[in-house]
């Protein structure tokens, strides 16, 4: 499929408008800098999320060759004259817009499909989330697209269907569309073409990115992202961007895996006949047990608030069972909690103690916090700390500086807490 065009588009009578290599009035620059730096501050203000993110772009004027806007991950390209010509609500939407095209990574993501159409998949989704995020407000000075229909559609779907139904659409009358230059990496712009790949070529002063940059920039987004979202509250983020935090934040692996892994890098194994093992008492032999020191230490808190019932404790119970017998050496403390802790004990693999002899206790509200007073009350600190729980609190996450965390997520509650891992357990 082709979408090239040989008559002037409305970005080509833009960039015939806006863009020039002469210097830019001193004073039109100053207005146009003031402008984008209250429009980031409102969204600092309105929406945390799309303010932090847009704050760590560059503000780089781009007059001689970007006729209205554009980022790389890095910078904020602008031109004068465009900026000038947009409400101040509008420049707060630009900002959302150049934001959710570096966050869903759409240069990367667009593959081999038609890079035009692509284009325009792309903004119907980040014009539909802001929309619906209110932020600032949709662009009306220039055309942009927004459809209502593609409401938690991502830009694949949109591509998609708008391939489907290419035939029945004005392709061009889109395109005319499209708010920004999409810098696609590969010297694809939006200027004047001659017909050959796809109407585009690049327009000088154009920066163009390596392999290598790109990748480097989307690893410092991710980070952006995952650090943007801890100074949001709950439903200040779009559906998209939540679900691409439970992406970057979720392991791939299977739980039990990530929880061997976590706890195989805390041991440290040897044995000693100084102190003998109990399971070798049904033997009728001595066996070396190991040194207190490097066993596996890991500490398990279980969830016993009013909304675990009586399934989960015993599949807790279960996966507390199954790390005994995974290793041959373990000290594992366990208590329950709800809005205090209960029920302490230590099981360890030379007392030959089932965990099925532990008793559970709670019932009331929610305190995570009660884990980490306990601990620092009790002087516990462990290698590693394991909470089983379905992630219902109401009073914060704990200490995130005080020992490593695990959490074990039972039943549909999507919350990720802001620092240990987050897994979903799965039966």
């Amino acid at each position: 499929m082709s979408t090239a065009t040989t008559k002037k588009t409305r970005k080509d009578k833009q960039f015939e408008t806006y863009c020039t290599d002469k210097p830019i009035d001193k004073s039109l620059a100053e207005q146009v800098k003031e402008k984008l730096i209250t429009a980031r501050i409102a969204l600092l203000l309105k929406q945390p999320f799309f303010g932090n993110i847009s704050a760590r772009l560059k503000l780089t004027p781009a007059d001689e060759w970007c006729p209205t806007a554009a980022t790389d991950g890095r910078h904020f390209y602008y031109n004068h004259a465009f900026i000038k010509a947009l409400r101040p609500a509008e420049v707060e939407f630009l900002f959302g817009h150049e934001v959710l095209h570096v966050v869903y990574d759409h240069m990367e993501r667009r593959g081999d499909r038609d890079p035009q159409l692509h284009n325009i998949a792309a903004d119907y989704v980040v014009n539909q989330e802001l929309v619906t995020a209110k932020v600032g407000e949709l662009i009306t000075t220039v055309p942009a697209l927004y459809d209502r229909q593609y409401t938690g559609w991502s830009s694949e779907e949109v591509y998609d269907h708008l391939f489907k139904n290419a035939k029945k659409i004005n392709i061009q009358d889109l395109l005319d569309q499209v708010l920004d230059d999409h810098m696609d990496g590969d010297d694809e712009g939006e200027g004047e073409g001659d017909g050959e790949n796809n109407g585009d070529k690049k327009r000088p002063g154009r920066p163009s990115l390596s392999e290598e940059e790109k990748k480097a920039i989307r690893d410092e987004i991710r980070e952006a992202v995952i650090n943007a979202a801890k100074q949001c509250q709950a439903g200040q983020l779009p559906a998209g961007v939540q679900r691409l935090i439970k992406e970057l934040t979720e392991p791939k692996m299977n739980w039990r895996g990530l929880l061997r892994q976590r706890i195989e890098s805390t041991v440290l194994s040897d044995y000693s006949w100084l102190v003998p093992s109990r399971k070798g008492w049904e033997l009728d032999a001595v066996i070396p047990g190991m040194v207190v020191d490097q066993q596996i230490d890991v500490c398990v808190a279980l969830d016993m608030s009013g909304s675990i019932g009586d399934k989960e404790a015993r599949d807790f119970l279960s996966e507390i069972q199954g790390i005994m017998q995974q290793f041959d050496g373990y000290r594992i403390q366990v208590w329950c909690f709800d809005t205090e802790v209960y029920s302490h004990d230590t099981f360890t693999s030379d007392d030959g103690r089932s965990v099925t002899e532990y008793q559970i206790k709670g019932g009331g509200g929610t305190s995570f916090n009660v884990n980490w007073e306990w601990m620092k009350a009790n002087n516990i600190e462990p290698k590693l700390f394991i909470m089983m729980t379905d992630m219902y609190t109401g009073d914060g996450f704990g200490d995130p500086n005080y020992c490593d965390t695990l959490f074990i997520v039972h039943g549909g509650c999507d919350v990720v807490a802001p620092h240990g891992v987050t897994v979903k357990y799965e039966d």
